[in-house]
């Protein structure tokens, strides 16, 4: 009897070099994507809703260390190349390994639900069909988290996820406006906002100081010095926090908030305009919002703005709202996941989920990596560990690589690329002895 096929859901990058990898395979699937065309959060003004790409946006991650492992990026690139390359260098991918024609287009996946017999059910326009797995890639930047504060503004209020440029979906030429939070998008979208002949003032508001690095240390990409993946984790942090405080210096000295952590204690915020910007007057910064105020913003200080506009930078929720929360429960935006890959149970061992992670230095290429654990346990060259084995793993592993950073939403699903990749490889080879030890 033939196997049931795999459904592979989305067509980002995660999806489209997890179906690379099942092609090569030979395992059969079924790839749905709920926009017309591949790219995900990096195919600008997606028609899906699910892009978050502003017009401005370059990528923090230089060039070397975003490509795949298959397929280089083109020698010409800038370091820090913007997204239309990076949706072109998708695209390019996507057509030169013939993968294009395998994609179900405008078919959103509306249900997944377990059937008594161990597979699964998947629901889209064209109907119900049974597969053997599942393999969700439908990214987690597109959901986005709306504070809600006390009080009305008389304003408009808009998520970065709705941003695009200084006059779209908002005219904010010549307006007060201010951002809230201190992540990466916040501070792009500050240091473009900021800019005097743009805003009448642009503000940023954060509960907490943040450490923000440069893009460059002394003229090389600083993500192309990493640490190698044999050093342990607590002395390459040790050596890199060192290495920020040589060559950055302390927040304040640029008007910004003293962090309460130390550098690679949180996610980083990479800038090479934002401290320029702040430290030339072009950008205020004020503590947290304490109320909305008519007309403008009373912050936690005491202090109030006159305000125009408001941005929210305050992040994305992870949402798979095709799945039922009892095969995907979602506690303080985090799912436990073995290798970041698979739940403990035994129920759930057909589900798996690709590029569910936040990943140092990118998530561009982590799935074409977690691909090849994913078709060896398809295979039944892999198998897992037991389920004992699996939830003790995931506990000890999140400590490792989140344990340092301060208790925040944005750093439930922390990994480290290097040791990470390297782990995987050491997985796949002690879940094939698992399987010979199975067999015998």
């Amino acid at each position: 009897m033939s196997l049931l096929p795999v459904a592979l859901i989305g067509a980002g990058c995660s999806g489209f070099t997890t179906a690379k990898r099942l092609r090569d395979e030979s395992i059969a699937f079924d790839w749905f994507e709920a926009s017309d065309r591949i790219g995900g959060n990096w195919a600008y003004n997606n028609p899906n809703g699910m892009s978050s790409a502003y017009q401005s946006l370059h990528i923090d991650t230089s060039k070397w260390r975003l490509q795949f492992e298959e397929f280089p990026v083109p020698a010409d690139w800038p370091d820090f190349p913007h997204h239309s390359l990076i949706a072109q260098y998708f695209n390019d991918y996507v057509d030169h390994f013939g993968l294009r024609g395998l994609i179900q287009f405008d078919t959103p996946v509306t249900e997944v639900a377990r059937r008594a017999d161990g597979n699964w059910d998947v629901t889209t326009k064209k109907g119900t069909n049974a597969y053997r797995a599942v393999v969700v890639a439908n990214g987690h930047h597109w959901s986005p988290n709306r504070p809600v504060w006390e009080g009305s503004f008389n304003g408009q209020i808009i998520h970065a996820h709705d941003y695009r440029t200084p006059f779209e979906p908002l005219n904010l030429i010549g307006k007060r406006v201010m951002v809230v939070g201190l992540g990466n998008s916040a501070v792009d979208i500050a240091s473009e906002l900021g800019q005097r002949s743009i805003t009448e003032k642009c503000f940023v508001s954060t509960r907490r100081g943040v450490w923000v690095l440069p893009k460059y240390f002394n003229g090389i990409p600083a993500d192309k010095q990493a640490a190698p993946p044999w050093l342990p984790l607590p002395i390459a942090r040790w050596i890199g926090r060192r290495k920020v405080k040589s060559l950055v210096g302390n927040m304040e000295d640029y008007g910004l908030p003293t962090p309460d952590h130390e550098p690679l204690d949180a996610h980083p915020t990479v800038s090479g305009e934002f401290l320029t910007r702040v430290g030339s007057g072009d950008i205020t910064v004020k503590p947290a919002i304490a109320r909305l105020d008519g007309d403008g913003v009373i912050f936690t200080d005491g202090s109030r703005e006159l305000l125009d506009a408001i941005i929210c930078a305050t992040g994305y929720n992870i949402d798979v709202p095709f799945l039922s929360p009892d095969d995907a429960k979602v506690t303080d935006n985090h799912i436990p996941l073995y290798k970041r890959m698979v739940q403990a149970d035994p129920a759930l061992h057909g589900l798996w989920f690709m590029g569910l992670a936040q990943t140092l230095p990118t998530l561009v290429n982590l799935a074409e990596q977690q691909s090849k654990l994913l078709v060896a346990w398809l295979s039944g060259r892999y198998a897992l560990p037991s389920p004992d084995e699996m939830a003790a793993t995931i506990i000890a592993e999140e400590k490792r690589y989140q344990g340092h950073y301060y208790a925040s939403r944005r750093h439930t699903m922390q990994v480290n690329f290097e040791p990470y990749v390297a782990d995987l490889a050491a997985e796949i080879r002690r879940g094939a002895k698992r399987v010979v030890r199975q067999a015998a």
